[in-house]
This record gives C-alpha cells, structure tokens and sequence, in this order.
C-alpha cells in the first residue's frame, strides 16, 4: 500500500510541474479547464500522498488547492453553458 500511496504522490507532483511548466511555456492557458483539471488531480493526488506520511500542512494546502481547481472548473462550465 506505500508503494501505491508513493507512487499517487509522485504523480500528483509531475501533474502540477507539468500544468505550471506548459503556462509558463505558453502552451497553455491558465484559465483553461485543462489546467485547471490538471490542478485538481494534481493536487488531490498530493493531498492523499501527505495526509498517508501524517504531512498535514501540506496535505491542507493541497486541499485548498484541490478546491480553488474544482470551484474554477464549476465557473468555466457555466461560462460555457451560458454561451
């Protein structure tokens, strides 16, 4: 089960890396549902990985940035109903 918990955060990791590495290299906009699904797995992932290592500061801030992802893609859904 560690290794599995391992492998879940290292994944939530290079999801993050990758979702900052395409918007800072301009191959993606931050505002998009892609990255911000990125952001949400990403980071729910990481979330998991910490509360498993008793990493509480980090396991909240991944919560909270698991939030500010699911409540961005709730907005650009309903933009996109709205059009």
């Amino acid at each position: 089960m560690d290794l599995l918990l391992d492998a879940i955060g290292w994944i939530g990791a290079g999801l993050l890396v990758v979702g900052y590495g395409m918007v800072s290299a301009a191959r993606m906009s931050g505002d998009s549902a892609s990255y911000q699904a990125i952001n949400l797995v990403g980071s729910a992932a990481l979330m998991v990985n910490s509360a498993h290592n008793d990493a509480w500061p980090s396991a909240g801030l991944n919560l909270i940035w698991a939030a500010i992802g699911a409540v961005s893609l709730v907005k650009l859904a309903r933009l996109g109903a709205a059009r």
